[in-house]
């Protein structure tokens, strides 16, 4: 990891325009309220949204990010697929990828997923209790046994993604439901976090819980600074 880390997080940016209550809620858009709300010393943040040319996502701007977060949910077929690719070579190289909430229908964490990344939901606004099963995993770092979210959209099993790598959380619904809400990847070089809440409608990034779980997240998924593997002829070390 850099010296300084270099955080990007992209947001539809429509939802809050669209529509009165989530503009209530999140006047200037989530990815400003994730940015506020970040912990993640000495990091240097900046936030891009579909809208933009190349939606915030030029050769520049991925190449000096360490870890993007990706919050979509209205507009997946909005997202230029060449832009996608351009995400999906970055992750490769060692890019950390936090995908949040309804961004597990997006082309780049189904692309990384290989499977249609469904699932149930019912946006009733249901208590959500969020539980660690992985006590001893960095992103969960500083959160108890579990934390409650008063009002959230259920997301439900079977959830089709393939077996995380690791799984840090377990969401549990007032209505029944379980979820696998904390699931953690490796993709080539680079590290994936899919994490649950955060449905537009209610103020789920302002909640500390979830600021702290991202946080985590932020600084587990960082590149690791190694020289870059090599592929093709080689040449054998011993004499054959």
């Amino acid at each position: 990891m850099a010296n300084k880390l270099n955080v990007t997080i992209w947001n539809e940016g429509r939802h809050e325009k669209m529509s009165k209550e989530v503009g209530d809620i999140y006047p200037h858009g989530m990815h400003t309220a994730i940015a506020g709300g970040l912990s993640v010393d000495g990091a240097s943040i900046r936030t891009a949204t579909l809208d933009e040319p190349e939606h915030g996502l030029t050769e520049e701007v991925l190449a000096d990010t360490d870890v993007l977060l990706w919050w979509g949910h209205m507009a997946h077929d909005d997202v230029n697929d060449e832009i996608v690719e351009r995400v999906h070579k970055r992750v490769m190289q060692g890019m950390g990828l936090i995908v949040l909430h309804s961004g597990h229908f997006s082309k780049i964490f189904k692309k990384l997923m290989g499977t249609t990344c469904d699932l149930k939901w019912r946006a009733d606004g249901e208590k959500e209790r969020i539980w660690v099963v992985n006590p001893g995993h960095p992103i969960a770092a500083g959160i108890g046994e579990y934390f409650e979210l008063p009002k959230e959209e259920m997301y439900g099993e079977h959830f089709d993604i393939p077996e995380p790598d690791e799984l840090v959380l377990v969401s549990w619904f007032a209505g029944g439901e379980v979820f696998r809400s904390g699931c953690c990847y490796t993709r080539g070089a680079g590290k994936i976090f899919y994490f649950r809440p955060g449905h537009e409608t209610f103020p789920t990034y302002y909640d500390p819980n979830v600021l702290k779980v991202i946080s985590n997240a932020v600084k587990w998924a960082a590149p690791v600074e190694r020289e870059a593997p090599t592929y093709g002829f080689r040449k054998p070390l011993e004499t054959i």
